[in-house]
């Protein structure tokens, strides 16, 4: 009996590059016999193979060299400030804030100043210069988040990198990322944003010299767009400004290094060749960009000042409806125009933990602490407002938006502030709390030290609408 044909729409090619060769996925089936260009059919799947279809996330690459050509894993040594231990309490000190492995959990506010870079002796690549700040959760659970941020100065060179534990979304501060993807290359600058899903193999180059950063590391599902509700079916971050790579690939036989962070810890394994082998490639399961200019604002323009989920670009939610892993907010140059309005953010205790990153620009009122140190958010800083942890503006900033004029203004202009917020605990790393050199250690005295008692009682208020007799 004679063997049955291929069907006809297994052969095709479609070309994804009018100027390269043919480099689509075969069409009609996923793996053929034979794919064209003799290439190996690989599926990466980002969810369960039976999660509903309008969440399941995967992606076929078709591939020169498939991934399993590689050696069993070994611990990697080069960076030992990557970790998602956030909770065990040290049982042999209960009262301890310490956990064993030196995570620190605390209620205080703690503020940073720029982390720094490395030196000009030394040569950190992406990989090495990730330092993990605070988390919460286990990405064996497939719960929980972690906030890092990376402090870079060469390209990886011959190494790649996946995340086993969870997505990142990686927030430029200094410098031009180059990101080589499994699925083509991303160019990502400094107030733009890229998210690479667990187990995308990716290496990056920094083509402008010395980098900084921060990630923002999700263990549970993926991010997705936040619901718009009665704002209706458009604002916000638009699905038409997120960018996808197109494929690309290179003949590279010579030896690799993958490495992969698996349970908040990193391995290492050669390769045989480059893993950036993958001539077409078709699914959903995909790394993508976001400027953050093409945002669109939603503000007041009556009266009060709008909750900052109004600025949310991104989100990954929890189980528990509307509580979210992470948040990924911004707070964008706009007009502020709200009548009889205190106008900057309130005086505030949140059920959410939130870590705020400054990408360019100011933030807020720059003043002289403990021991003559400057006290304030820089760009390449941050600050941790833990849960239920009191904040709110400093005392000059109150008293000068109390009184101001309520003309309309434009507000952040130049600047570009972000904020993960996360419904989950946070606990401190070692690094965090006392290595990084850079902890503002008098933060909260320094920012709120000399906010005095305000009362009036000869003053009866006003608002900003009247009620009707």
């Amino acid at each position: 009996m004679a063997a049955p044909q291929a069907p006809d729409s297994a052969a095709p090619w479609v070309p994804s590059n009018p100027n390269g060769p043919s480099r689509s996925p075969p069409v009609g089936q996923n793996s053929p016999q034979i794919c064209p260009y003799k290439t190996y059919p690989e599926c990466i799947n980002g969810t369960a193979f039976t999660a509903p279809r309008h969440s399941n996330q995967r992606v076929w690459l078709y591939r020169m060299v498939a991934s399993v050509a590689q050696s069993k894993f070994r611990p990697y040594l080069k960076n030992k400030y990557v970790t998602s231990e956030f909770h065990n309490i040290d049982p042999r000190n209960p009262s301890s804030v310490k956990t064993q492995d030196g995570v620190h959990q605390a209620p205080n506010q703690t503020q940073w100043s720029p982390f720094k870079l490395p030196g000009k002796d030394e040569k950190v690549d992406f990989i090495d210069g990730l330092k993990t700040l605070i988390g919460a959760g286990h990405p064996s659970l497939r719960h929980g988040i972690a906030t890092h941020v990376y402090l870079a100065n060469v390209g990886m060179g011959k190494k790649t990198f996946y995340n086993s534990d969870g997505d990142f979304l990686i927030v430029p501060q200094q410098g031009v990322l180059d990101i080589i993807t499994e699925l083509g290359k991303l160019s990502v600058a400094p107030n733009e944003i890229a998210v690479i899903q667990r187990g995308i193999r990716f290496s990056v180059n920094l083509p402008d010299g010395p980098s900084r950063g921060y990630v923002g590391e999700i263990y549970s599902s993926h991010f997705e767009l936040p619901d718009l509700g009665p704002i209706g079916a458009n604002g916000l971050a638009n699905p038409r400004d997120f960018l996808h790579p197109t494929a690309w690939f290179e003949h590279d036989d010579s030896a690799w290094t993958v490495v992969t962070k698996y349970g908040g810890k990193l391995y290492d394994a050669d390769l045989r060749g480059s893993p950036y082998n993958v001539l077409g490639w078709h699914g959903n399961y995909v790394p993508y960009k976001y400027d953050l200019q093409r945002f669109q604002v939603i503000n007041s323009v009556s009266f009060d000042h709008n909750d900052p989920s109004i600025f949310t670009v991104l989100t990954c939610q929890s189980p528990l409806a509307g509580h979210a892993y992470l948040d990924f907010v911004i707070f964008p140059p706009r007009w502020s125009v709200a009548s009889w309005t205190f106008r900057p953010p309130f005086f505030h205790r949140n059920g959410m933990s939130e870590f705020l990153g400054l990408i360019k620009g100011d933030f807020g009122d720059y003043k002289q602490g403990h021991e003559g140190q400057e006290i304030g958010l820089f760009p390449g800083g941050g600050y941790v407002h833990t849960m239920m942890g009191a904040h709110g503006p400093e005392a000059k900033a109150f008293e000068t938006f109390s009184k101001i004029p309520l003309d309309p203004v434009r507000v952040g202009d130049g600047s570009q502030p972000f904020m993960f917020e996360s419904y989950l605990q946070v606990g401190y790393t070692k690094w965090a709390w006392s290595e990084c050199g850079v902890v503002q250690e008098n933060y909260v005295t320094d920012e709120w030290g000399d906010l005095g008692k305000s009362f009036d009682p000869n003053f009866k208020g006003q608002h900003a609408t009247k009620p009707k007799l």
